[in-house]
């Protein structure tokens, strides 16, 4: 046994005759580089690190193998001074982007080198003091995990909050329409060629209103689960101002206003289907598209394309403009929209006669299809629809009053 001792009375342990400490000291640049091959190797974060991070990241690694070795020399854990270092190093880190199992892979990596490096050196009379340092090696992971996580996520949430306030600004500054390139540049937003703006109609959660569930927990992961979905199908910093009913999103787009094709409009009604089906919503969707100056104009614009396809009983979908002209243009107050409203007066206690009507326009005034999606008998559509007629004196089932039928619901809705 060694006899020099350490802090407080401990017996470095030795393999070999030699205390263990000083046969890592001794080889700690050549370990830094093994343990560093290793994680390029097994972790793809670290092979894609420019040269100047990697040799910082060699540089870390030599200082926990030090660290490491101070541990077997005195049997103590790390100081709360030598944990701050390791905070901070932690939260380099985590500014650097780099993900936290990564950080954590370093440290069991380097564990795992320094005592495939000590153990061959142990004899049989060295096992008590082998499984003594695998002991401290655990104590040492522990403790490395703990504060390196701590100091991880303390800088993600700094940033996270730095981001989401940069995001915040911009998004009201678009909207208000008020210095929209400097918020940008003190943001630190890049500013794309157009927005999709988004104005988003979301239903409840059946959790929402189920028995001995928090309505309000229900709320809120409904929320999480829409945001993440949109994130991840964007390459950008989407903007989104949502409640539990709706809200705005705006959405960077690469293409100029006027260059936009199906093909993008096509792509955002598949997201917008996938937020709902994540999500276990429906959602209708009103939408445009506009330079970041005419952000403001254009959430105006989709929130009333929004509002016009809820009213009119739209499913759950994407809608532009062109997509409910009629009902829009139906809907703007004015003496034509009451008189048209007037005619669907009568059938304002008879809501079956209402999704009767509606139901028969959307399925191309045919009986069958009106019947399969109301799940009635087709001699039901029949009679519900001759009802009406007499009631309003207005024949859905005949092409000159198709239009005027169409215009009185969507001004019924208008004024409800």
């Amino acid at each position: 046994m060694n006899s020099h001792t350490g802090a407080g009375g401990h017996v470095p342990l030795t393999f070999g005759g030699i205390p263990v400490h000083q046969r890592l000291t001794g080889a700690v640049h050549d370990l830094a580089a093994r343990v560093l091959a290793r994680l390029v190797d097994q972790v793809p974060v670290y092979a894609t690190l420019p040269a100047e991070q990697r040799t910082e990241t060699r540089r870390v690694i030599e200082q926990g193998i030090r660290a490491f070795a101070t541990i077997l020399r005195t049997g103590q854990l790390p100081s709360e001074a030598e944990l701050q270092v390791l905070r901070q190093s932690a939260a380099k880190r985590a500014e650097d982007g780099m993900p936290v199992e990564a950080v954590i892979s370093a440290y069991h990596v380097g564990a795992h080198e320094c005592l495939e490096r000590m153990a061959p050196h142990a004899t049989h009379e060295d096992m008590p003091q082998l499984q003594a340092a695998h002991m401290l090696v655990l104590r040492f992971l522990e403790r490395m995990t703990t504060t390196v996580v701590a100091g991880y996520l303390a800088e993600r949430q700094a940033v996270a909050s730095d981001e989401q306030s940069a995001r915040q600004a911009m998004l009201t500054a678009l909207l208000d329409g008020e210095d929209v390139q400097g918020t940008a540049t003190r943001c630190g937003i890049g500013l794309p060629l157009c927005y999709l703006v988004v104005g988003l109609a979301i239903g409840p959660h059946p959790d929402e209103s189920a028995d001995g569930v928090s309505s309000v927990m229900a709320g809120r992961r409904k929320l999480r689960r829409l945001r993440v979905e949109l994130d991840r199908h964007v390459d950008g910093a989407v903007l989104t101002a949502l409640s539990g009913a709706g809200g705005i999103a705006l959405i960077p787009w690469r293409t100029e206003e006027a260059q936009l094709s199906d093909r993008d409009w096509t792509w955002l009604g598949q997201v917008v289907s996938h937020m709902s089906r994540v999500a276990g919503v429906d959602i209708v969707a009103g939408v445009a598209a506009a330079v970041p100056e005419e952000v403001g104009e254009a959430a105006e614009l989709v929130e009333e394309i929004r509002r016009v396809a809820v009213a009119a009983g739209r499913p759950p979908g994407v809608y532009h403009l062109t997509d409910v002209l009629l009902e829009y243009q139906l809907m703007q107050p004015g003496p034509a929209r009451d008189a048209l409203a007037r005619l669907m007066r009568p059938l304002a206690d008879r809501p079956e006669l209402l999704s009767t009507l509606r139901t028969f326009l959307d399925c191309g005034l045919s009986r069958q299809l009106t019947a399969e999606r109301l799940q009635v008998h087709p001699n039901t559509v029949d009679y519900r629809l001759r009802r009406a007629a007499e009631a309003t004196g207005l024949d859905a089932t005949s092409g000159t009053d198709v239009l005027r039928v169409r215009a009185a619901l969507s001004a019924h809705d208008a004024c409800a």
